[in-house]
Formats: structure tokens, C-alpha cells, sequence
């Protein structure tokens, strides 16, 4: 296995934990009831996906700095 693969692996499972964690305060804002004794905050999982997307920036920002990505040069 291909450094770069695995680099793409690692931002590919990265990105599906963050639509899980999207999922799953969806789920606990549209079922959670309002007199339950312990509710789980929905903000745990809003935080969880907001620090999962910083590290992805920071680790495509590293691929890119390293060359293991490239930027398309012409994007137009």
C-alpha cells in the first residue's frame, strides 16, 4: 500500500466519521425528549464533527506542503 492511498484512505474515513457524527445529532435533536433525565447534548456531536474538520484541513494542508497531494493548477 502506497503512502498516498493510505493518505487518502485516512482523509476518506476521516470525512465519513464526520456525516456520522452529522447523523447522529440529527437523531438526538429530532428523539430527544425534553424531560429526559440524562440526555446526551447534541453540541457533543456539533464539537466532535467541528474538530474532526480542522483536522482534516490541517492534515490536507500537510499532504499538500509535503507533496503528497497536488493542488489542481488550473481549477477553471
Amino acid at each position: 500500500m502506497t503512502l498516498v492511498l493510505l493518505f487518502k484512505l485516512v482523509l476518506v474515513l476521516l470525512l465519513l466519521f464526520v456525516i456520522f457524527n452529522l447523523g447522529r445529532a440529527l437523531f438526538i435533536m429530532v428523539k430527544r425528549e425534553p424531560d429526559d433525565d440524562n440526555p446526551v447534548p447534541m453540541s457533543r456531536y456539533l464539537g466532535r464533527r467541528l474538530l474532526i474538520s480542522v483536522i482534516i484541513i490541517m492534515v490536507l494542508l500537510i499532504g499538500l506542503s509535503s507533496g503528497l497531494v497536488a493542488p489542481n493548477p488550473r481549477p477553471y
